[in-house]
Order: structure tokens, then sequence, then C-alpha cells
């Protein structure tokens, strides 16, 4: 099956995900800043009988980025999934106290990382039959009003303004790679996710949002679904 390549690696939904694919088959990259995160991921993966590998990097650093790539191909062979659940944390609570030549730094992750990742992954995607490019997304990028309210009652301008443009990135991506048989997908999460600092007790399980990863990469017929606590 290929490898699955893991950017932005936590216990949650990356971890979640990286099982679903590896019952599957598919040998397991997961890529994040944190080592001791890394390294205890990967050990719980290759305890459950997964090939699993941990790869330190930040996903704002392109050159890092394409590296990573790199050495997932040859260590693992042919990336033939991404799963991109990196993104800006913080930084931009308000839009009209950042100088707007600073305001770019919002996209250095979701859209700038993402794209340097797709690019060195293209060769490896095209050959690949049923190869997937998936994305993990939040609701405060959608253009509403509620979700503009919540944006700033959170103080997370960047963060919307990150999750607005990486989704448009994830439809511009689906129509160009569509002609090369790479199904391109984002799940947006509305709510909160088991096993967070901020669950509610109504949570969506990490599990449930693999299986949604995993069952849109089969049917490949939507590039945007929503899920709800």
């Amino acid at each position: 099956m290929g490898a699955l390549i893991v950017f932005g690696y936590g216990p949650g939904i990356s971890h979640a995900t990286a099982e679903r694919f590896g019952r599957e088959g598919y040998s397991l990259a997961l890529v994040g800043r944190n080592a001791e995160r890394l390294a205890s991921g990967a050990a719980r993966l290759i305890a459950d009988g997964f090939d699993a590998r941990a790869y330190q990097a930040d996903a704002s650093d392109l050159a890092m980025i394409r590296q990573v790539v790199s050495d997932v191909r040859n260590d693992l062979g042919p990336v033939s999934a991404v799963l991109w659940t990196a993104f800006r944390s913080g930084g931009v609570t308000d839009v009209l106290s950042t100088r707007s030549e600073d305001i770019e730094r919002v996209f250095d992750v979701g859209i700038a990382g993402l794209l340097a990742c797709v690019q060195e992954a293209l060769d490896d995607l095209k050959s690949t039959p049923g190869a997937a490019i998936l994305v993990a997304n939040g609701s405060v990028g959608e253009q509403s009003s509620e979700a503009d309210g919540f944006t700033k009652f959170l103080g997370i301008d960047g963060v919307a303004l990150e999750n607005a443009a990486k989704s448009k990135l994830v439809g511009i991506l689906a129509e160009r790679l569509r002609e090369f048989d790479i199904y391109v997908g984002e799940v947006t999460i509305a709510g909160s996710v088991a096993g967070t600092a901020t669950a509610s007790p109504t949570a969506i399980d990490p599990s449930d949002i693999a299986e949604r990863f995993w069952s849109l990469t089969q049917a490949r017929d939507m590039t945007r679904v929503r899920m709800t606590e």
C-alpha cells in the first residue's frame, strides 16, 4: 500500500488515523516537532504490529518538509497517502493589533507547509493507485457569522484565517489532481475531540474521525465533510 506520512502527529486524530491506515497495510511515517511524543507514538504502533517510524521536523520549515518526504521515501518506499493535521496555533489573536507585514505567518504551516509536502510527494502520489491527500481542519474557518463571532470571542483570528485558506487550498488541489486520480479530502471538526484538554462530554472520538478519513479515501466522491459533536 505504500507509506502514509502524517504531518503534525499527535496522540488524537493523527494516531487514530495512522492506526486505521496501518490496519490496511500502510507503513506509517509520523512527523512532528516533539521528539518524545513521536517516539512514544511510533513505539505504540510498532507494539501493535505496524511498521512505523518517527521523523522530527517543523511543519513551517519548507526545506525540512521536503527533506522528510525524501527520507520517508528512502526508508519506507513511495508516499501513497498524506495526512495533514499540522496548523499554526496562536500568534495572531486580533488582526487589528497585528502588523499587516506579519499576517503572512498564519499561512506558513497550513498553506505553504501543506503545499510543499504535496509538491515533494507528487510524483509518488501520481504513480500510486488509490493515492490520497487528507486534511483535518477546524470550523472557525467557515464563512458564517457564527464562526466569525466565535473566532473573536476566543481571540484566534490567525487560526480562523489559516483554516479558511486551507479549505480553499484543499478544493483547488482536488480539482487540479483529479485528472491524476489523486483523491483530496478534508474533514472539518466542528466541536471538541475526545482526549484533548478542551474535550466536552460529547466530544468526537478520534477513531470516528479516522474512520471517516478512511471511508472518504475509499469512496473518493466528496471533497469536504463536517463532523459535529
